[in-house]
C-alpha cells in the first residue's frame, strides 16, 4: 500500500521536497568541510568597504563616514551577486566528477540535486549578510531604522540570491568547464554591479546610462536594502521591484536550468 501511494500524483511533490531537503544537507555538510570556500562570502565584503571607503570615499562623498552609509548596502548586493557564482562552477565540477551520475542511478526527482544545491546556498547569503554587518559596523557604520526593518532587508537579500542563483546554474550546466563557468559569470555580473547605484548615485551617471541603471535589478536591490537600513524614503516600490525580479529570475532560468540538466545527465 506504501508502494502505490508514493506512485500516486499528489505524493510527487512531497517526494520531490524531501529529497531536495535531503541533498540541502549534503550540500550543507560539504560546506562544513571545506570552510575555505566560503572566503567569497566572509573576507570580501570587508576588503570592498575598507577599499573603497578608504580610498575613494572622500572623493565621491567627501566624507568616509557618509561614503560607508550610502556604501554598506551595495557592497552587500554585490558580495551576493558575485556569490552566485560559485554554485554554477561547484554543479559544474559535480558534474565533470561523475557525482551526478550516481545521482541518476538513485530513485530521486531528476530536479532535486539541483534544488538541494540551491537551497543549501542560503547559508552562503547569510554568511555575507553577517559578515557584512560585522564589517561595516566596525568601521563605523549605523543603522538609521530599526532591527527588524535591518532584518527585511537581509532576508530580501537571501531571497534575491537565492533566485539569482538559477542563471549560474542553468551556466553550469551548459558550459563545458568549471573555469569557464566562472569566466563568464564574473563577465556577467561585474557590468550589472558598476552599472547600478552600488557605488554612486544615478544621477551623477552619464544621461545614455542612466535609463539601464534605473531599471538593473541590482539597483532596485540596493535601493530597497538603504530604505530598510537607513530610513530613507521611497524604499517601497523598489521592494516590490525586487520581488518581481527574483519571480523573474526563478521563471526563466529554473526551466531552463532543470532542461539542461536533463540532457547532460
Amino acid at each position: 500500500m506504501s508502494t502505490i501511494a508514493l506512485n500516486r500524483p499528489a505524493a510527487k511533490p512531497f517526494k520531490l521536497i524531501r529529497h531536495s531537503l535531503e541533498l540541502t544537507r549534503r550540500s550543507l555538510i560539504k560546506t562544513w568541510r571545506t570552510p575555505e570556500a566560503l572566503i567569497d562570502v566572509t573576507v570580501q565584503p570587508g576588503l570592498f568597504l575598507i577599499i573603497f571607503v578608504y580610498i575613494f570615499g572622500g572623493a565621491v562623498s567627501g566624507s568616509t563616514h557618509s561614503y560607508l552609509q550610502f556604501l554598506m548596502p551595495g557592497v552587500l548586493a554585490q558580495t551576493i551577486a558575485m556569490g552566485a557564482i560559485s554554485i554554477g562552477v561547484n554543479l559544474n565540477t559535480d558534474i565533470e566528477k561523475g557525482i551526478f551520475d550516481r545521482f541518476r542511478s538513485l530513485p530521486i526527482p531528476r530536479s532535486a540535486p539541483l534544488i538541494g544545491a540551491v537551497f543549501g546556498d542560503v547559508v552562503r547569503y547569510v554568511l555575507v549578510s553577517i559578515s557584512t554587518f560585522a564589517f561595516a559596523y566596525a568601521m563605523g557604520f549605523r543603522l538609521g531604522s530599526d532591527p527588524l526593518h535591518a532584518v527585511a532587508g537581509c532576508l530580501l537579500a537571501v531571497l534575491f540570491g537565492l533566485c539569482l542563483s538559477w542563471a549560474p546554474v542553468f551556466l553550469g550546466m551548459i558550459v563545458r568547464t568549471s573555469g569557464a563557468v566562472q569566466g563568464i559569470g564574473f563577465l556577467t555580473v561585474l557590468p550589472l554591479t558598476f552599472a547600478s547605484n552600488v557605488f554612486v548615485g544615478v544621477g551623477t551617471l552619464p544621461g545614455w546610462m542612466q535609463g539601464f541603471v534605473r531599471n538593473n535589478p541590482l539597483t532596485h536591490l540596493v535601493e530597497a536594502m538603504r530604505g530598510l537600513f537607513l530610513g530613507t524614503p521611497g524604499y517601497l516600490p523598489h521592494v516590490w521591484w525586487t520581488l518581481g525580479w527574483c519571480a523573474a529570475l526563478v521563471v526563466v532560468f529554473m526551466p531552463l536550468a532543470l532542461a539542461a540538466y536533463r540532457r547532460k545527465v
